[in-house]
């Protein structure tokens, strides 16, 4: 959930329930995979990471300033949870996981799977009937800053008048 303290545009995402979703996710893979035994580290260090991107491309999804990338982060992200899916079916078949760890990992991506394409789904008719405004206009005022008309000057930087000598 969001700070007050640190609230921007840029951090919208964390109101994302799938977010939320895929902080949940995240954690509750790194409880299971993190008790790995050594010889069996780089699998597990594979579907934590795999379980990472998920929330890590919802985020930087929506940072990103257009639709298309917002969408492309978003389908970024259903592949990563895929790629985790892939590799539960195949930890539970070689034993590696139990029958209880695999059923809560896989409904957690299943709810998380669902949520994610609820959202594409939702942003791609929003696009298809344009409805999204695909431009970041930014408008700031001199008093954000504690600047008067006067004194913009200040802020700006100095440029030297004369051409530099050639090096």
């Amino acid at each position: 959930m969001m700070n007050a303290n640190y609230r921007n545009r840029n951090r919208g995402y964390q109101e994302l329930r799938v977010w939320g979703d895929a902080q949940e996710y995240y954690v509750a893979t790194c409880r299971v995979f993190r008790a790995f035994p050594y010889e069996l580290k780089r699998v597990a260090s594979q579907q934590i990471a795999s379980a990472d991107s998920v929330h890590r491309n919802i985020a930087e999804g929506y940072c990103r300033r257009s639709l298309r990338e917002y969408l492309n982060f978003l389908n970024y992200a259903l592949g990563s949870v895929g790629e985790s899916v892939s590799g539960l079916h195949a930890y539970l078949q070689a034993q590696q996981i139990s029958d209880v760890d695999f059923a809560r990992l896989n409904a957690m991506a299943y709810k998380l799977e669902n949520g994610l394409l609820r959202l594409v789904n939702s942003l791609e008719r929003k696009q298809a009937g344009a409805e999204w405004e695909d431009q970041l206009v930014i408008k700031e005022s001199n008093a954000t800053y504690d600047a008067g008309e006067d004194r913009v000057d200040a802020f700006s930087p100095q440029y030297p008048t004369s051409p530099s000598p050639r090096i």
